[in-house]
């Protein structure tokens, strides 16, 4: 990972969620926050999307939200059945 990847990342890992660990901020403010260009923002968010680090919970009207990738974290995202004994 490139050091804005990484910035990136860390970025949604440490930002405000919703219920759904979704980050509910625009990208320009996310890279206001950083530091960077919103192009460059959107150009490595993109990046890191395609790496499997972030994946889009919604899309209100045209902006799209995104959050870490549960699986990327360690989560377990399958609930295990249990027998009947």
């Amino acid at each position: 990972m490139t050091a804005n990847q990484r910035l990136v990342v860390m970025l949604y890992a440490l930002h405000p969620t919703d219920r759904s660990g979704a980050v509910l901020e625009t990208a320009a403010n996310l890279a206001k926050l950083v530091g960077m260009a919103p192009p460059v923002f959107s150009r490595t968010r993109k990046q890191v999307i395609e790496a499997g680090w972030l994946e889009q919970t919604e899309k209100i009207a045209h902006i799209k939200y995104y959050r870490l990738d549960p699986k990327r974290m360690g989560e377990s995202v399958v609930v295990p059945l249990r027998r009947a004994t």
